[in-house]
């Protein structure tokens, strides 16, 4: 028979910082809560302390999130350093890299949902009173800041780090999309499959999320200009060995949190999203993240944000981060060359980004960047004064072909009007196929539909199709549009999340073989030159195609998901009519 403490447990008061778990763990009542933890380990110590959740996306489907137990072990030592309990749990992800160009990348987009769901649930379930999220692949990261923003509990998110480059051929600049790319240069008669064989064998040397300024990336840098990742410990490659420190880190920072009760919307605001706005354009970012920001927006219950204010604020700010796929330099560049505050700092100069915005960490944008550490001779990111390129790496298009909007990705080529003949395919899949075949010519306007947020459903990425022009040579001489989305990996002159989408009766339904189409960035245009009056007879014969799922999660994905120019969130419009009631 154990030994009866005196007092008992019951009858101790319970700690202030409990907010939530204290109705789990606290007083006779909750005996046989307590029970049942006791019998994994968990003492009477344990359970009187805050309880903090820590979520891993761990996987063994990719490098991306390969490091996460180890990382979490960390995360766990220093919530108990600094007075609190951790309970480990885990929750999806689904590897964009190895899915592209399947039916399973579909999966990708959905699994955001899937991720904020989880994460939610699990800690309203266990009624924890914090919460550090250790994300990767792309959709992790969006998936955990989504979550937090729905519960508001105090939190902490780590991203678990970036791959380093692989070496090829005596570089160290080989990527994921270096494979890519190079089965296009294959497919085109360009490279031996020898050489294929060997790009794919250096190109991931190792744990870490995918090595530019992808998606994940792009995502990371956001985490930390948003304030829920503490200054400079995101951009820590994976295999680094500070990493284990930065993770240790978080765990005493997110006890810091519980005390003081600072909660995830006193750090996610209006400002801190533009703020992150501006970064994703200096940098040559990924179009995801507008996808993803619009969302973070609307679950953080923040005014709608519009999809014009990344174009108004891609169009003043200069790109001084010289990042692959537009650029030279992967992320563990930017890290050794001093991190992300050299581009803050950059962007301070003209009073690009607000300063003041606050971190998890208890300093500001603004102290991040005066801390900076310059590595020098570094020439990854550059001076304000002498930009890249004096616009950002993205805008917003509208017209005829996408009422509602659409993005198109800037860095890494000076095409600002393209105008030549459509291409229609009703598949990524499809096109892929044309591509491969060398059936596109020079002057193509490639348009990929049926495949948006509703369509595909979940809105595939269309790597494999753009790499693979990109490898044939014929990336700089076509232009490619979809309701889909692309990957952070692409460059070109490509236009993603049309919309409204073809399925939902958009203008990119009516388009066919032949049909002249206008892309004229400086108009900030997407325009399809077809007569009223026959897009009117097209639209009368039009009937959208038949769902592609009709069951399981796709199809609940589908039934649910908003617009692309809304975030492609399950939480929206299509939800409150659901519900009877508007959603503000």
């Amino acid at each position: 028979m154990p030994d009866v403490p005196n007092p008992l447990p019951y009858d101790v008061p319970s700690d202030p910082a409990k907010r939530h778990s204290a109705a789990l763990t606290d007083g006779p009542d909750r005996a046989a809560a307590r029970g049942m933890l006791k019998a994994i380990g968990f003492t009477d110590d344990d359970l009187a302390r805050p309880i903090i959740g820590v979520a891993t996306t761990w996987i063994e489907t990719m490098p991306c999130n390969y490091n996460q137990r180890r990382l979490a072990e960390h995360v766990k030592a220093g919530i108990r350093a600094a007075g609190g309990t951790p309970m480990e749990f885990g929750t999806i992800s689904v590897s964009d890299g190895t899915t592209m160009g399947t039916e399973g990348m579909k999966a990708s987009l959905i699994s955001r949902e899937v991720i904020a769901d989880s994460i939610e649930l699990c800690s309203r379930g266990h009624m924890f009173d914090g919460l550090v999220c250790l994300v990767g692949c792309d959709k992790t990261i969006p998936g955990a800041i989504i979550a937090l923003g729905r519960l508001d509990i105090p939190g902490v998110i780590l991203y678990n780090g970036s791959i380093y480059p692989g070496v090829y051929k005596g570089k160290r600049d080989a990527t994921i999309v270096t494979i890519f790319e190079a089965i296009g240069a294959y497919r085109a008669g360009k490279m031996s499959a020898e050489d294929l064989y060997e790009i794919e064998s250096v190109s991931c040397p190792g744990a870490g999320a995918c090595g530019g300024q992808y998606t994940a990336n792009t995502m990371s840098m956001v985490l930390e200009i948003l304030g829920l990742s503490p200054a400079g410990l995101n951009g820590i490659p994976a295999e680094h060995p500070d990493k284990d420190k930065a993770a240790a880190r978080c765990g005493e920072i997110v006890m810091d949190l519980v005390r003081q009760d600072v909660r995830p919307k006193e750090f996610v605001t209006r400002r801190s999203i533009e703020n992150a706005i501006a970064c994703v354009a200096a940098t040559g970012g990924s179009t995801n993240a507008v996808l993803h920001l619009i969302a973070i927006a609307h679950e953080y219950g923040l005014p709608p944000l519009d999809i014009d204010v990344f174009g108004e604020i891609a169009d003043r700010t200069p790109i001084v981060g010289d990042m692959v796929p537009g650029g030279r330099y992967a992320a563990a560049d930017l890290y050794e060359a001093g991190g992300l505050s050299l581009v803050t700092r950059e962007l301070l100069k003209r009073g690009l980004i607000d300063g003041s915005t606050p971190n998890v960490d208890g300093g500001t944008i603004a102290g991040a960047a005066s801390a900076a550490v310059e590595t020098a001779g570094q020439k990854v990111v550059v001076p304000i004064e002498t930009p890249l390129s004096q616009t950002g790496g993205l805008t917003i298009l509208h017209g005829t072909l996408a009422p509602d909007g659409c993005v198109i990705k800037l860095a890494g080529h000076e095409r600002r009007y393209h105008k030549g003949p459509a291409r229609v395919f009703d598949t990524e899949n499809a096109c892929y196929d044309a591509v491969r075949g060398q059936r596109i010519n020079k002057g193509d306007v490639i348009v990929i539909r049926y495949e948006g947020p509703v369509g595909g459903p979940g809105m595939q990425e269309m790597l494999s199709v753009t790499a693979a022009l990109s490898g044939e040579g014929m990336g700089e001489h076509v232009a490619l549009l979809t309701d889909g989305r692309f990957s952070g990996g692409t460059h070109g002159l490509m236009i993603g999340h049309v919309a409204p989408e073809a399925v939902m009766g958009g203008p990119i339904a009516l388009v066919e073989e032949g049909d002249e189409i206008v892309i004229d960035v400086d108009r900030h245009a997407l325009d399809l030159n077809v007569a009223a009056e026959v897009l009117a007879a097209r639209r009368a014969r039009w009937t959208p195609p038949a769902p592609r799922y009709t069951s399981g999660v796709m199809a609940k994905y589908a039934a649910m998901v908003s617009s692309a120019s809304k975030g492609a969130v399950t939480t929206g419009d299509r939800l409150a009519e659901q519900l009877g009631r508007s959603t503000r």
